[in-house]
């Protein structure tokens, strides 16, 4: 299969796409594809070839850019988010799973799952400018919003790392539940939560003016008729108030829905199989979901804090993306 369009299915005959209000880009694990979902219709308007086992995925600031980690191609590729076109490719070390981009995009800083480091490259000239060691396993991957940190989870040794981007030295580590996957910041940067599979929790920090992290709770989760294990907290997702931290369980299918200042749970969205990663649009108006299990995206109103509609993508998908 080859890096360049497979299927299109709202393609001009010159084989560009057309001019949409919204996109999201949903990284397909086990097809190894990324499906385009036009986000006023809900309708899938074209799938293209991600690389082999793309995961992570993420957009440029100014929307042009679409960055896939391509785990088991050891590189990231990069592809043009109209006519989805690869455009390059980047040096991200073996097995990329998870990245995070600089605010200003550039650096992209990627965790490197086999060897156990986080790999800064630079997007503009396409260098390697660091690798940092880290823990057994890194997946999850922030950013402070001040840009003065890069948070990243080991899943082995059960930390979250605070590695500074000015010298590219791990100025905190901080223990967290078993098998930690993703880390998020609120908008202001005053709180962190690291969420842990195995463990079943979700850390939350207080973040002091100066990066410093401090544990300040830990929220489970409890779903009548769902077994304890099937309660795995993956993706985090937090609306720009801070007032509402969404957290993707798993194989419990349900998105949990807490509340950002006092860390209860409020309620539990019921969605696809295996929920895996999140994004809400631009205006937060609505969250996607990504089911590993069902093979589709759930749709949800922020508002509301319901699921709104499901959406059929490509086999096992991952991680989504989304742009204006």
């Amino acid at each position: 299969m080859k890096a360049t369009i497979i299927t299109s299915i709202a393609l001009s005959v010159l084989g560009l796409a057309p001019a949409l209000a919204g996109k999201a880009f949903v990284s397909n694990e086990r097809g190894n594809t990324i499906t385009v979902v036009d986000t006023d219709s809900w309708e899938v308007i074209a799938e293209f070839f991600g690389g082999n086992r793309p995961r992570g995925i993420t957009v440029s600031p100014d929307g042009k850019l679409l960055y896939v980690c391509a785990s088991d191609d050891n590189i990231v590729r990069v592809f043009d988010t109209e006519t989805y076109k690869e455009i390059y490719t980047l040096p991200s070390g073996p097995d990329p799973e998870l990245f995070v981009l600089h605010p200003s995009g550039n650096p992209l800083f990627i965790a490197n799952e086999d060897d156990n480091l986080v790999t800064v490259t630079d997007t503009e000239t396409h260098a390697i400018l660091a690798e940092v060691p880290v823990g057994v396993e890194p997946e999850g991957m922030a950013i402070s919003p001040d840009a003065k940190f890069v948070v990243n989870t080991s899943e082995t040794t059960n930390m979250a790392h605070f590695i500074s981007t000015g010298d590219y030295q791990i100025k905190h580590n901080v223990l967290v539940d078993q098998r930690p996957r993703y880390a998020q910041y609120t908008a202001d940067g005053t709180r962190l939560f690291v969420s842990s599979e195995i463990g079943g929790t979700v850390t939350a920090m207080d973040i002091a003016p100066d990066g410093t992290p401090s544990v300040i709770g830990k929220i489970k989760f409890a779903v009548p008729g769902v077994l304890p294990e099937w309660l795995q907290p993956v993706g985090v997702k937090i609306t720009h108030d801070g007032r509402r931290v969404f957290v993707a369980l798993g194989p419990a299918n349900r998105v949990a829905v807490v509340d950002g200042a006092t860390l209860e749970v409020l309620d539990y969205i019921l969605v696809g199989q295996r929920v895996w990663q999140l994004s809400f649009t631009p205006d937060e108006q609505f969250l996607l979901t990504t089911n590993g299990n069902s093979n589709d995206i759930t749709v949800i109103d922020v508002k509301k804090e319901k699921a709104i509609k499901s959406v059929q993508v490509g086999q096992q998908p991952w991680g989504v993306a989304i742009i204006d």
